[in-house]
């Protein structure tokens, strides 16, 4: 038999011709279902229409377990084992992850069962307090139906990382528990960990909250604003938004972070508009543009940052433009899922955390990398190439 099934109310109707006698029925089981459906859209509606809220994991101590995960594609042993050493002299205990040694695909660290049980392992053991991840690529969005929430909420640990990795914060942030947007092994072992992006991580992590300063931006919009943070690649987070399991974009009140790397305009005009068709800036509070790497030009602007404002021009919000954080030689850490305050001036920016600790002012204008990262590197680990020299 040929069905027609409304899927929300569980109403199902064998298609063809509608005989008279039973028209009005029909009819009534139409309306009911139909109302089913009104009340259902509306709880979906009330559901999202909670702000998010989020509590920060315990700060690290001296001998606390730092996990080192390959979530996405493969990592070299080589880059895992400095980045190692980078975490045993910062008085903390590397913890290598079980599969990251795996290959899959020609890509990924193992298949996606292997990667989700390292992932489960590390936040079911109780001596493990953060959780480093080895790059990004491309791999997370597969682990978000085999990683329990109540996992992540009952265990709440330090999940590090950026690109891909952005999957992960917006599953812990939807659990309730913050994370931090940051550094990963491969970039901490090309430099050893002597640059401010690893001693910034190292330093947050400790429980030395940074209190960002940022230099004034022609495409700054100026205000105040006060919201939850969320967001990260944009290739990465846009096919999060309407997957309800997941979606921490459309709850109220939320500062919203963007970067990018390898993506013409063309397509961050597409997720932008995706990002507007789902409603999503109906409920932020600020935007914070971080670094549009590689972006090409294949329309007239000038950079992402131009483009992009032009759009928020609209919105009577904050617009933070040049943050430096994503697929960039610098790259701060940022706390995903925490209460954020940010202020934007003609005089510059700034950006601070509500996660405790003890706060310290970073000005960004006077942080330069150590040693560059090669252009290839960066573009390794957003996925955009995969065969590189260690």
């Amino acid at each position: 038999m040929n069905f027609m099934k409304n899927t929300q109310s569980g109403c199902s109707f064998r298609k063809g011709k509608v005989r008279p006698v039973i028209a009005l029925s029909i009819a009534m089981a139409f309306a009911a279902c139909s109302s089913d459906t009104i009340e259902s859209t509306a709880a979906e509606n009330e559901k999202f229409a909670i702000p998010l809220e989020s509590y920060a994991p315990a700060f690290l101590k001296k001998g606390d377990k730092i996990a080192l995960l390959s979530p996405s594609y493969t990592t070299p042993d080589s880059n895992i084992q400095k980045t190692a050493d980078v975490i045993r002299e910062w008085g903390f205990e590397p913890v290598i992850g079980k599969n990251v040694d795996k290959l899959d695909a020609g890509k990924f660290a193992g298949t996606v069962e292997e990667r989700a049980s390292d992932f489960r392992a590390a936040l079911k053991d109780t001596s493990i307090k953060a959780i480093l991840c080895n790059r990004g690529g491309y791999g997370t969005i597969q682990l978000v139906d085999l990683i329990d929430p109540k996992l992540i909420q009952e265990n709440p640990k330090w999940v590090i990382g950026y690109s891909d990795i952005t999957t992960l914060h917006a599953m812990q942030t939807k659990a309730g528990v913050t994370s931090i947007h940051g550094t990963m092994s491969s970039s901490i072992a090309k430099t050893g960990g002597d640059e401010d992006n690893s001693k910034l991580l190292r330093d947050l992590l400790k429980g030395d909250v940074p209190v960002y300063k940022v230099p004034s931006h022609k495409y700054n919009q100026n205000g105040t604003a006060k919201g939850i943070l969320v967001g990260g690649n944009m290739s990465t987070f846009v096919p999060l938004i309407g997957a309800s399991d997941i979606d921490i974009f459309q709850n109220e009140g939320i500062i919203l972070f963007m970067e990018e790397i390898g993506e013409n305009l063309r397509n961050i005009d597409r997720m932008f508009y995706s990002i507007e068709l789902h409603g999503v800036m109906e409920n932020v509070k600020g935007v914070i543009l971080g670094e549009f790497v590689d972006s090409g030009t294949d329309l007239d602007y000038e950079s992402a940052e131009a483009m992009l404002s032009k759009y928020l021009k609209k919105y009577d919000i904050p617009v933070m433009c040049g943050f430096p954080a994503g697929h960039d030689d610098i790259n701060l850490p940022i706390v995903m899922g925490a209460e954020v305050q940010m202020k934007v001036t003609d005089d510059g920016a700034m950006l601070a955390f509500d996660i405790g600790g003890t706060r310290k002012e970073v000005d960004t204008e006077k942080l330069t990398p150590k040693e560059a990262l090669s252009k290839a590197l960066l573009k390794m680990l957003a996925g955009k190439i995969f065969e590189i020299e260690e």
